[in-house]
């Protein structure tokens, strides 16, 4: 609510002309002293709603007052008197006090003094309140006979709780809605052999609870009840065990019901239980993915009701329904809630229960249009603005329009206009307005070829091949694919090797173990059919890996897919937001998993579209790695801590080695890392299992590596490799920062220095990154004999080059010459001139060779990366030519920015050879 500083006369902004001026003379005849604007909007709303003239009459005293005060006051003031559960009748006060919150909500609402939002909140929050009041008053006698886990009767009802449903949760409640609850009870408080009879009192309870608020009387009725969205209705009873009611929406939860709790909100009982349920069953109403197969659910749900009820077929003004309609509520409140199931799962700022609210969310995150979040508010205000006048009549569960003159005449006098016509026009723009703003999208439109210039063999073969995939098990599936395989045939005809393209497309089917929610995606997104013909087409790799995880696909369609690359804080941002969604140490694995899986196939589209260049994409990948181990750094430590607590003054970082700590990673790459910790030599964690502080560390370093690498039902993220740690295999696993520091002084090898010139701190302590630096500066800045560091450098090089030959001229990492030999060079060069710079190419740049030999290896070195990195996202491994397709070739000739396939091996055979000759001399010079 909003605070009104001036009283409900002064506040009035508009009202009724009276349609029976008789009547709300006769009204006003009992309230003389009525100032002159209550006394006009009285006569308005008395000579148009016999309901409301009654409560007028029935409440002239309590009315002649309200004028005078704050309307937010007065609604205070209403609740205030409330009656207590105990009151012997208490069903009579909360009928009086309904009377009177309808009659304060229909005056404030035709005054114009409140809001769509401050009347359906104030008929919601009584309802709130009303339900409460009642379930105390019904339980309070039989209270006793719970035994267990009930305690002392209090507001949360020894377990017992209500989800308020639909306009009701969403705090939208109409003017003479009824109330959608759901009744559960938490059955986690009783004992097993308890539970029968604690269930027999809660059924009692809610039942005589609903009697109170829905007997009508001679003082009308509290709340008209219907608790038919319970799981399973025709055979549970009106109160469900909240371990039930999880097990039914896991198993056999319908659409419509994840719709429903979209609003769901706990009202009454124990909130806290509820709250805790409403977490449970979230997967079953937020899904992973996009959810293009729930649209199709819901869409054909509402076909049905509109079927049923015929409301369709006519364009008739007459009778029209407000809500069920074409152009009425409910189609906007579908339009809404079919974009939240949609994108709920991945976005939870979607997950809000009010329409208004939703619509604007939606066009933030970019699912609806600019014009639909600007227009949709305003046209809902206007829809359910007339739901409340048809109902106010005579407090009718009502949504009709008039079906006669005087009952439009009535409705526009009610409405404070005396032009019947602009009414009715008004009515008719804002339905065909909804109808063209919430319009579905239409099916996929042909590009390129169009299905009658695909010869109908051809796409009976290869129907009649994809059909025995187990993607195409189901009826749904065959039948989107058959309105999709005309134009996916006609789009691989304009790939450069259009049998290539389908073929890999037909691994990728067949890579699915269920093709509907695919399909629908295409169907609904037709540019992702493009997408996947490029794929398809280029990059093997990439199908592969969409085969295993389809659900990577919904990244396309958000919208911020194709926007300039974030960079790692904003990644370390978002996945910390992704991880605080879950509770679960477990879960936290998958839902870095799947985020990680987005923002990595993110970077492989980019790169095939040619967004980016090979040297972007490895500083992206690298990126990517390092928001992951910053998420999941301060997750494995709060896991590790609830068993052995953390270690008083001990901090610990993580140092990426190798081609992470140089930025140069590739769509395959591992993670080379090392773990240093400072503390006490001899504390002790402060957990129920104390470690001493080098088993802590190296406990914890083995809890990173599996939470990083270990396989869950998401995938892996990465594969690690702790060789790069002082003593390689034989030295511990976590290293402290003293004995890192006296080892690399006194017993490293000249290629663990080496290895260090490439190190980098990528998470951990603030306070411990810089020392940890600082000791691999001085270390670097220690002299270094020239003539043993090339000699060094001689002998690793031949064992290299023992150990991993050069497979083919493409396998651009091995053999004399190759990436990896051009490294070492700038590695050792590195430890000569302690230069502090971690990449290759600042290495080179800063190296004491000769000028025309920085260039021609920092030329090479960029040739071979970019091949790399291209190779690595084109089939995961180094290339063979002779298979690569068409598309992979334009990619590889587009990225290195040569013509044909001949000049690019030629420059790469003369790139190697320079390179190794480069490297000859100067390891000569030093001997």
């Amino acid at each position: 609510m909003r605070w009104h500083s001036m009283s409900f006369a002064q506040s009035i902004s508009r009202a009724p002309l009276p349609y029976y001026p008789e009547r709300g003379q006769e009204v006003l005849a009992g309230l003389p002293s009525l100032p002159g604007e209550a006394s006009t909007l009285v006569s308005g709303v008395a000579g148009c709603s016999p309901y409301l003239s009654g409560l007028l009459r029935k409440e002239a005293d309590w009315v002649a007052c309200l004028f005078h005060e704050d309307m937010d006051e007065a609604l205070s003031d209403i609740f205030g008197d409330l009656p207590d559960p105990q009151d012997p009748d208490v069903g009579r006060a909360l009928r009086r006090a309904k009377g009177r919150v309808a009659l304060l909500a229909a005056l404030a609402d035709c005054g114009g003094v409140w809001s769509l939002s401050e009347v359906t909140g104030a008929l919601s929050s009584f309802a709130d309140r009303a339900v409460q009041i009642a379930l105390e008053a019904a339980l309070a006698p039989t209270f006793h006979k719970l035994s267990g886990g009930a305690g002392e009767f209090g507001a949360d009802l020894g377990g017992l709780t209500v989800l308020a449903m639909g306009k009701h949760g969403a705090g939208e409640l109409n003017y003479s809605s009824d109330i959608d609850l759901i009744c559960l009870f938490d059955d986690a408080r009783y004992l097993v052999a308890d539970l029968p009879a604690a269930r027999m009192v809660f059924v009692k309870a809610v039942r005589k609870a609903m009697a109170i608020l829905s007997e009508t009387t001679a003082d009308g009725y509290v709340f008209r009840t219907d608790l038919r969205l319970r799981p399973d209705p025709s055979v549970t009873p009106v109160a469900v065990s909240m371990a039930a009611a999880e097990r039914y929406y896991e198993s056999l939860g319908r659409t419509w019901e994840r719709a429903a709790y979209i609003k769901a909100r706990p009202i009454a009982g124990d909130i806290r239980a509820a709250s805790h349920f409403l977490d449970a069953i979230r997967p079953f109403i937020w899904r992973r993915h996009l959810d293009f197969p729930t649209i199709e659910d819901t869409r054909a749900m509402q076909d049905k009701i509109r079927n049923q009820k015929r409301l369709w077929e006519s364009g008739s003004l007459d009778g029209h329904d407000l809500k069920l309609g074409p152009g009425g509520i409910r189609q906007i409140e579908f339009f809404v809630q079919s974009h939240q199931l949609l994108a709920g799962g991945r976005d939870p700022r979607l997950r809000v229960r009010g329409t208004v609210p939703a619509l604007h969310r939606l066009a933030e995150a970019g699912w609806i249009s600019e014009a639909a979040a600007e227009r949709l508010p305003e046209l809902y205000r206007r829809l359910r603005t007339w739901e409340h006048r048809v109902q106010m009549v005579q407090d009718a569960q009502t949504h009709a329009l008039p079906k006669d003159t005087e009952g439009w005449d009535r409705l526009a006098r009610f409405m404070g206009m005396s032009d019947t016509a602009a009414l009715r026009s008004e009515i008719k723009a804002t339905f065909d307005e909804v109808q063209a703003l919430t319009a579905p999208a239409g099916k996929p439109k042909m590009t390129g070829a169009t299905a009658k210039e695909t010869p109908p063999s051809e796409m009976e073969t290869v129907a009649a091949r994809w059909h025995k995939l187990p993607a195409l098990r189901s009826d749904s599936a065959r039948e989107l694919l058959a309105r999709l395989l005309p134009d996916l045939l006609a789009r691989f005809q304009t790939a450069p090797r259009p049998d290539e393209g389908l073929a890999q497309f037909e691994r990728f089917l067949s890579g699915l173990p269920a093709g509907v929610q695919v399909f629908s995606l295409f169907e609904a997104n037709p540019q992702l059919i493009d997408l996947m013909v490029d794929i398809a087409s280029t990059s093997p790799a990439l199908a592969q890996h969409l085969g295993r995880v389809p659900g990577v696909l919904d990244a396309v369609i958000d919208g911020d897919f194709f926007t300039a690359w974030p960079g790692r804080d904003v990644l370390a941002s978002s996945l910390d937001r992704t991880l605080a969604e879950e509770n679960d140490y477990e879960r936290k694995l998958d839902a870095a998993r799947r985020w990680h899986k987005d923002w990595h196939f993110r970077i492989g589209v980019h790169h095939l579209r040619g967004l980016v260049s090979a040297p972007a994409v490895s500083a992206q990948y690298a990126d990517l790695a390092e928001a992951t181990l910053r998420g999941l750094w301060p997750v494995v430590q709060a896991e590790l801590a609830l068993k052995h607590g953390e270690v008083p003054g001990a901090s610990a970082v993580i140092v990426a080695m190798g081609s992470l700590g140089a930025r140069s990673l590739t769509a395959t790459s591992d993670l080379d890392l090392i773990i240093i910790y400072d503390g006490p030599s001899d504390a002790m964690s402060d957990g129920r299992k104390a470690l001493s502080i080098g088993a802590y560390f190296t406990r914890l370093t083995k809890a990173l590596v599996t939470a990083l690498s270990v396989q869950t039902a998401e995938g892996t993220l990465y594969s690690v490799d702790m060789r790069l740690r002082p003593s390689g295999r034989q030295g511990p696993l976590a290293t402290s920062l003293a004995a890192f520091e006296r080892y690399q002084r006194q017993d490293a090898w000249t290629w663990e220095h080496m290895a260090l010139t490439r190190a980098r701190v990528a998470t951990g302590s603030n306070e411990l990154a810089p020392r940890v630096e600082t000791v691999r500066t001085e270390v670097l800045a220690h002299p270094h004999d020239p003539t043993k560091v090339m000699a060094d450098l001689a002998d690793m090089r031949a064992r290299v080059h023992e150990a991993k030959r050069r497979a083919s001229l493409w396998d651009v990492d091995n053999g004399p010459g190759g990436r990896q030999d051009i490294e070492l060079l700038s590695a050792a060069q590195t430890l000569l001139s302690a230069c502090p710079e971690q990449s290759s190419l600042a290495q080179l740049s800063q190296s004491m060779l000769a000028d025309a030999d920085k260039d021609s290896l920092i030329v090479g070195h960029g040739l071979m990366s970019t091949i790399k990195v291209v190779c690595r996202l084109l089939t995961g491994g180094v290339i063979d030519m002779d298979t690569l397709g068409e598309g992979g070739r334009g990619m590889l000739l587009r990225e290195t920015g040569h013509s044909d396939i001949a000049t690019l091996e030629s420059a790469l055979r003369e790139a190697v050879a320079t390179a190794e000759a480069v490297i000859e001399r100067a390891t000569a010079r030093s001997d």
